[in-house]
């Protein structure tokens, strides 16, 4: 009788530890489809992580929030597919989620530090300076958002100055050129354009940080219905994990990264090199992600017409609980 209790007993404790035992990083938990945009380096860190950290299969394919919520894929920059997880600035995360509430962001993957680059003999010392002039950038995206930021640092907005688009048709490394011509006096852009701009300008270059203004938050996003799917979050936290660890490879030691950035955007080694610098790879949770994304919102929804949402609904888009879990698997 006693040895049949203590089998009894000892059975209860297994099934027990069978049913809390957490997934750990190593363990496969299946194939994940990622989309991202693969033309950034921003997107370093889920390359690595899709190559040597996830493990299980993972596929990274062009793309972002639009693969993830079934909207149509941006032209020029997608590929079809289902995404499980998908990277995007926080500025398409808040345009997205006006018609997709159920978009959530779940871990700040890397942060474009952004630059204006201005033509000096233009007659550009400072910010204030930058009134009338031409600048070429994305107006919709998250570098138009940097520049709303800094002109307002001087008093200006988007009305003071010459905001000029790309011709249709024309790839972002057509702004260097622009500025070469004498086309623009200024160019708004992510990396590596920002700092082909740079090297346009050469002695003739006038350079505005936006330290303490705005840095660009490059996150992973997924769905709340995703996250609800105990196979998809097993998935996604894993991922996150190799996020995690691939970011901190990235810190301590960027070759490899930098070599799948290349062959991923099809970047000469030089350039990638030269604009590394402008990026930080923290993967992790900023304390002030709900308060970019209230003082953003205004912005956007200005843009676009329509009434801004409030911080208690802006939250929602957030969910740490992933980020959290992945903290637990350790590497």
């Amino acid at each position: 009788m006693l040895n049949s209790r203590r089998k009894a007993a000892l059975a209860a404790i297994a099934a027990a530890l069978t049913i809390a035992a957490p997934v750990h990083a190593q363990d496969n938990p299946g194939p994940i489809a990622i989309h991202g945009n693969k033309q950034t380096f921003e997107i370093a860190p889920v390359l690595l992580a899709a190559e040597k950290f996830y493990p299980g299969e993972a596929s990274v394919k062009m793309g972002g929030i639009p693969n993830l919520v079934g909207e149509p894929i941006i032209p020029g920059f997608g590929e079809e597919g289902v995404a499980d997880v998908a990277t995007h600035a926080e500025t398409q995360a808040l345009r997205y989620s006006v018609r997709h509430p159920d978009l959530r962001i779940i871990l700040n993957v890397s942060q474009g530090l952004y630059r204006i680059l201005a033509r000096r003999s233009a007659g550009i010392e400072e910010i204030a300076d930058l009134k009338g002039k031409r600048i070429v950038t994305v107006a919709p995206t998250s570098a138009g958002y940097f520049l709303q930021r800094m002109l307002q640092s001087a008093g200006l907005n988007f009305a003071d100055v010459q905001i000029v688009a790309l011709p249709s048709g024309t790839p972002l490394s057509g702004m260097p050129a622009m500025l070469a011509k004498g086309d623009v006096d200024a160019v708004v852009i992510w990396e590596p354009e920002s700092e082909n701009a740079a090297q346009v300008l050469g002695d003739d270059l006038t350079e505005f940080h936006g330290d303490g203004v705005y840095a660009e938050y490059f996150n992973l996003n997924s769905t709340a219905g995703n996250l609800a799917d105990p196979a998809k979050r097993t998935k996604i936290v894993a991922f996150v994990r190799a996020v995690m660890d691939a970011a901190e490879e990235v810190r301590r030691d960027p070759a490899e990264a930098q070599k799948l950035v290349e062959m991923a955007g099809g970047f000469p080694a030089d350039q990638v090199e030269r604009s590394w610098k402008h990026h930080a790879f923290p993967a992790s949770y900023p304390a002030d992600m709900l308060d970019v994304l209230v003082t953003e919102e205004q912005w956007l929804a200005a843009q676009d017409k329509r009434n801004p949402r409030s911080r208690e609904e802006l939250a929602k888009l957030i969910d740490t609980s992933v980020y959290e879990e992945a903290m637990a698997l350790g590497r």
